[in-house]
């Protein structure tokens, strides 16, 4: 196996002071105790070192990099500041392109077995042979998917895992949703996931699902797409809204009120009735050939209408509806494509119903996790609880970005920052940890030397002050399974907001930390 490996050249190794390309650049010597190569400017008088990736930016190097120069085991190369952001922003935009093409659960999953395919994975199909190296992936009710990389170790000597979800809040349209009131046709919508119900008034909405027919047939809907017109939820003008405004935040919009504007053009004579929701009834027929009817078996989902783009004058951040959590979703994915032939079985989970508590048949509560693992395993005549027993899964979500402007819910300490690097987080859940997995000591350690083998810019993560509130992920129903199980994942500003921000440094950051994983 050949292995490379790349350390930082800044502005230019021509420039002293100005990168760390301690290998490459330095001479035998000693630093903090350590005797390896160094950077220096006399014997004992360390030089100044650069290099845009924070933490890689010190005169040093490991001896264990240093004996792997001395042996010729290890071929180093280098590589610059401008190289290292051309390939983060390369990543940012291949992360965007996914963003835009995966706005629910199915269309992710649909995108995600494309994007497997094209890199050679195939469905596994229950007693298949599998041998190191083998690309294999298995859908669940087109809502999660699973991947594997088979590695060159049995499954008795445990897997790397990384499950994320790929849901995210949104709106759902109920069985009965379409309706007219004064006019103007409506569809009425239960709000799915934490919410702040205000922020989804008064913007552009897409409707995007599919809707079951009786034949057993699926019609996928995307309403809204491009140059098409929009969908709305009305909010109340200033001038009326003096009562609504000396509400609590979270009780000026009602769940109830949150209703689409669907039409207000009228169809038939003046003497019929609702001739506005006929319009529209008539329109979804011409378009999909439903009607009202097919609706009770319908998925339907209200979307933001914007597609992801960069925020900032210098474009460092990135703003999307979803990031929660297909920023994760996608890293681990990315990664998993990637591979050739792991130490390890690789496994990336995608999940559904994360948003809900991870319950039902396609959430990370269901028996489809353990049924892939299992079938994995009894391929090789491994139990499946000897496999878990030695696994490792990074529970890759999303987490709290410190937000200056509310600072008074954060404790700034402990809590991750936007561009500073993957969000490890020990332990989720609310106020006294409840619903966290609370991931032991040897554990963290055992993260944080992978993650600084590979380079990874990480930093600790938590969801805000102790008695604020709190969050949870799929990193318990993972625990659960007897599987060693940490939370990181990438800063949100303005989480399960229809728009929300992320910094382009830490999607790749979580992206390096994913592969970090796999390849441990």
């Amino acid at each position: 196996v050949k292995l490379v490996g790349v350390e930082p050249s800044g502005e230019g190794t021509d420039k002293p002071g100005r990168h760390a390309a301690t290998l490459s650049m330095g001479k035998p010597g000693e630093i903090h105790g350590m005797k390896c190569y160094v950077l220096e400017d006399s014997p004992g008088v360390p030089s100044a070192v650069h290099s845009i990736a924070s933490g890689l930016d010190y005169p040093g190097i490991g001896p264990q990099h240093s004996y792997l120069k001395d042996i010729g085991r290890v071929q180093y190369e280098i590589a610059d500041d401008q190289q290292t952001l051309d390939a983060m922003e390369a990543y940012c935009r291949d992360y965007k392109s996914f963003l835009d093409h995966s706005k629910t659960e199915r269309e992710c999953t649909a995108h995600t077995v494309a994007l497997a395919e094209a890199a050679s994975f195939i469905p596994y199909e229950r007693g298949m042979a599998l041998q190191p190296g083998d690309r294999v992936y298995r859908v669940n009710r087109k809502k999660s998917v699973m991947l594997a990389v088979i590695g060159r170790e049995s499954l008795s000597e445990g897997a790397q895992i990384v499950a994320c979800h790929i849901d995210s809040p949104r709106l759902d349209l109920k069985p009965h949703p379409i309706y007219e009131d004064s006019e103007l046709a409506y569809g009425k919508t239960h709000y799915y996931g934490g919410i702040r119900k205000y922020q989804w008034v008064a913007i552009p909405l897409q409707l995007r699902g599919v809707v079951a027919l009786k034949d057993g047939t699926a019609v996928s809907v995307v309403l809204g797409e491009g140059d098409e017109p929009k969908f709305v939820i009305n909010d109340l003008l200033p001038h009326l809204g003096g009562e609504q405004g000396k509400k609590p935040l979270n009780e000026a919009i009602a769940g109830e009120t949150l209703n689409i504007l669907m039409g207000s053009r009228p169809l038939g004579d003046s003497e019929d009735s609702d001739r506005v929701k006929l319009r529209v009834l008539d329109l979804l027929h011409e378009k999909y050939g439903i009607c009202e009817d097919d609706l009770t078996s319908a998925e339907l989902e209200v979307v933001p209408a914007f597609n992801a783009t960069d925020i900032g004058l210098d474009g460092s951040l990135i703003g999307a509806y979803g990031h929660d959590d297909r920023v994760c979703s996608y890293a681990a994915l990315k990664a998993l494509l990637e591979l050739e032939t792991p130490t390890k079985t690789a496994v990336c989970m995608l999940a559904d119903k994360e948003e809900i508590g991870s319950m039902g048949v396609t959430g990370m509560q269901s028996a489809f996790f353990d049924t892939f693992m299992e079938d994995l395993c009894e391929s090789q005549g491994v139990a499946l609880r000897v496999c878990y027993e030695s696994a490792f899964c990074l529970s890759s979500d999303v987490t709290a970005a410190y937000d200056p402007n509310f600072a008074e819910v954060y404790e700034k300490r402990n809590d991750a920052q936007v561009n500073h690097g993957l969000g490890l987080c020990k332990y989720t859940g609310a106020r006294g940890k409840g619903g966290s997995s609370d991931a032991d000591a040897e554990t963290v350690a055992y993260v944080r030397r992978v993650m600084d083998e590979a380079g990874v810019v990480w930093q600790i993560g938590e969801m805000g002050k102790i008695d604020a509130g709190g969050g949870g992920t799929v990193a318990q129903y993972m625990a659960n399974r007897n599987i060693t199980t940490i939370d990181a994942g990438v800063p949100v500003l303005s989480m399960h907001a229809p728009f929300e921000t992320v910094g382009k440094l830490d999607c790749y950051m979580n992206y390096l930390g994913c592969k970090a994983v796999y390849l441990a």
